[in-house]
């Protein structure tokens, strides 16, 4: 069968396998038909060789492109040379749909093969039957450690934790910290620092390894231990956790307990992880899309996901066109006025998505806050009024031109301004008080933002063109 392959065969080397991928980072179509065909034989020479030299990315990325019966095939016929943590790289709906369709023994031999906070972040994707029956699969050491992690609140450090660690007393020196990382077989596959604890694990301090390696053996631990290490408890949100990676350059960080405990570390891979989903949340979020939503879904998932959300968007929109009703006898007397009230609320309503977007980013990252929030909040007021002076002059212009009706350019000109300005105030103001009032301002400030400006453009330039033109 290798010999109509047009990709590596199962004695490829290396560099062979990596024209699995196109220039542009694509899995070759190629590759996927190989695979499926693999799969439809039954070759387990061929896939176990394949699947043992991917990376858990890569691997990730060749479930997704399989069909979905194919995936569960896969690891079937791979056993254990199937790594599970690629199944940490797929939509949630792909994971969840591949685990309920492996036996749990499959699943809690795979998971035994996992460190442990990559076996949490797929447990915890399962319902509680079926993560019950693949805990108690499990032995009793490291059912309990997974257990723990899993009682921790949902997006907590401890749930996200790595709970295998190097600890030691603080007595030893230089010399035993190294032997004995040198003779415990059983350590963490990467680690950055060890950490000192007393008998009863109560944190102590930590010792970078550049620092350990620097020392001389005799040198007790004591003296480069680093007290004030940064450090988070099991309850802190994780993304507090990114930002404290984030301003303080850490590549780990220890976890305790409420009881000052050592009981896991954070390292930078999963921070990574975490600043990912949060900006992908965000970015829906805006969009009124949930932050659930995969590509995988189904059509009904989707559009049930997406209901809600237009639905409010629809009674805004009625809100809005309700102004219009307001100067309806306008309207009919002056056909220019409904030709143009549209631009005045749509220029609008782009500068104050573009306020919108930066008050949110920074309202996330906590570079806005009570202390700059006057300044910040003038600051786009005065950009409003700035853009709104140059595209009243703009727009002024365009209008006389079009319909050449004297003093119409002026109205379209102060309503410009005014909607300009409403918008930077609706822009940077919605986002602070939904913030305040504990509302995730990514989720609900477009559709607040978005009617304000259509209302103020609309009734601000039918207002003044009433007032101008004596209409009645």
């Amino acid at each position: 069968m290798n010999e109509t392959l047009d990709v590596a065969p199962a004695d490829a080397t290396l560099a062979d396998r990596a024209a699995m991928r196109t220039e542009s980072g694509e899995i070759r179509a190629e590759f996927i038909a190989a695979m499926t065909a693999a799969i439809a034989a039954e070759d387990e020479a061929f896939l176990r060789a394949e699947v043992a030299e991917l990376h858990e990315a890569d691997l990730g990325d060749l479930i997704a492109a399989l069909a979905p019966d194919d995936r569960v095939r896969l690891v079937e016929l791979t056993g254990t040379d199937f790594d599970f943590s690629a199944l940490n790289e797929v939509d949630d709906a792909v994971r969840e749909e591949i685990l309920e369709e492996l036996e749990p023994a499959t699943v809690a031999e795979g998971v035994r093969e996992l460190e442990s906070d990559d076996a949490v972040e797929l447990l915890e994707s399962l319902d509680e039957e079926d993560k019950e029956e693949i805990l108690e699969r499990l032995p009793p050491s490291e059912r309990d450690v997974l257990a723990r992690s899993l009682d921790y609140p949902e997006g907590s450090a401890g749930r996200r934790m790595q709970s295998e660690f190097i600890a030691v007393p603080p007595a030893w020196t230089v010399g035993q910290a190294i032997d004995y990382m040198r003779e415990t077989p059983d350590l963490p596959e990467r680690f950055y620092e060890i950490y000192a604890v007393d008998e009863a694990r109560h944190w102590q301090g930590a010792v970078s390894l550049d620092k350990l390696l620097r020392a001389r053996r005799p040198v007790p631990l004591a003296e480069l231990i680093d007290e004030d290490r940064r450090r988070v408890t099991v309850t802190d949100d994780l993304a507090e956790v990114a930002r404290l990676f984030g301003k303080y350059n850490l590549v780990a960080a220890p976890v305790l307990d409420a009881a000052n405990r050592l009981v896991g570390v954070i390292t930078i891979d999963d921070v990574v992880d975490v600043i990912e989903e949060e900006a992908d949340e965000d970015f829906k979020a805006l969009g009124g899309v949930s932050g659930d939503e995969e590509l995988s879904d189904s059509v009904w998932t989707i559009a049930k996901g997406r209901f809600n959300w237009l639905l409010i968007n629809l009674a805004t929109a009625f809100l809005a066109s309700s102004v219009l009703g307001l100067f309806e006898g306008q309207l009919q007397q002056m056909v220019a006025l409904a030709v143009l009230a549209p631009i005045v609320a749509s220029q609008g309503g782009n500068a104050a998505t573009q306020t919108m977007t930066v008050a949110v980013r920074a309202l996330a990252t906590r570079e806005l806050g009570p202390n700059n929030a006057m300044r910040v909040v003038m600051r786009e007021v005065l950009v409003g009024l700035v853009n709104g002076l140059a595209f009243a002059l703009v727009t002024g212009l365009a209008a006389f031109a079009w319909f050449k009706t004297p003093g119409l350019g002026i109205v379209i000109g102060l309503a410009m301004i005014s909607n300009l300005v409403a918008g930077a105030l609706g822009g940077i103001l919605i986002p602070m008080v939904l913030e305040r009032v504990r509302a995730d301002p990514a989720v609900a400030s477009g559709t607040f933002v978005t009617t304000v400006t259509d209302v103020v453009g609309f009734f601000s330039f039918l207002g003044i063109a009433t007032l101008w033109f004596g209409l009645k």
